[in-house]
């Protein structure tokens, strides 16, 4: 539904947000737990590339029939992560890695499972750079679990909560350092007094995120179109050529 994916949308924004980029040049992430390629379309819009693994054969072909920009793999992360040292400059993840708590085979250990993802993460990402894992938590001990897992594995950093008084919005982000301990940024909507004026502009301010926000071009449009193929021609893909009719409307009958 668009409300599932408006929310989604607006937590995969949030993480990359959390990732405090370098503005300056695109940079490479992987998105854990990718699904059809939501998060991903966002880091896209964003100017950056991304990877994609996801465990759900199926959610992996809607991505594939979306036409993503990100690479996909099929894989279980609890397995760990099959790429090579440093590759990535920042990983997000929405809500996935508390499906790592459950043992859905009897060989399946959920903290065995946890370190072997983290610590495959922590090798796979550039030193300096950041993991931001949205998860939805069971309990307090999921929790615990899982940041302990993160740390054994090397990482520092911790849970950051966004509107902690709100049990609509509140949302939790698991924000990792490698090898750098930068301080933890500030979950929103932790200033109780105003805390609730900040709530709403934040969301009406998402709606309109397309109608040029940051000098970008509006969705759809001839300018956001030819973005995107200038953008899947530096990656080597096969593009049609732009002509006059690019990015034009048809008229509603012929």
């Amino acid at each position: 539904s668009s409300r599932v994916v408006e929310i989604q949308s607006q937590m995969s924004e949030r993480a990359v947000e959390l990732l405090g980029l370098p503005e300056d040049r695109p940079c490479l992430l992987l998105d854990v737990g990718c699904g059809s390629g939501l998060s991903g379309d966002y880091i896209s819009e964003d100017g950056h590339y991304w990877i994609g693994m996801d465990i759900s054969p199926a959610m992996l072909d809607v991505a594939v029939e979306r036409e993503v920009e990100g690479d996909l793999l099929l894989a279980d992360v609890g397995h760990g992560i099959p790429f090579r040292p440093g590759m990535f400059d920042g990983c997000i993840s929405i809500s996935a890695v508390q499906w790592l708590c459950n043992a859905d085979k009897k060989s399946h250990s959920p903290p065995k499972r946890l370190y072997q993802f983290f610590s495959t993460l922590y090798t796979a990402l550039a030193r300096g750079s950041r993991a931001v894992l949205q998860l939805y938590p069971e309990n307090s001990e999921q929790l615990e679990l899982i940041t302990a897992q993160a740390m054994r594995a090397g990482f520092t950093g911790g849970m950051v909560v966004d509107y902690p008084n709100s049990a609509k919005a509140k949302k939790f982000f698991l924000c990792l350092f490698v090898g750098t301990s930068g301080t933890l940024p500030k979950g929103l909507g932790t200033e109780c007094a105003g805390g609730e004026e900040i709530h709403q502009a934040k969301f009406t301010n998402k709606r309109t995120r397309f109608t040029n926000m940051k000098g970008k071009s509006v969705k759809k449009s001839r300018d956001w179109i030819l973005e995107k193929k200038e953008r899947r021609r530096r990656q080597g893909k096969e593009v049609r050529a732009d002509t006059k009719y690019t990015g034009r409307k048809r008229r509603p009958r012929f």
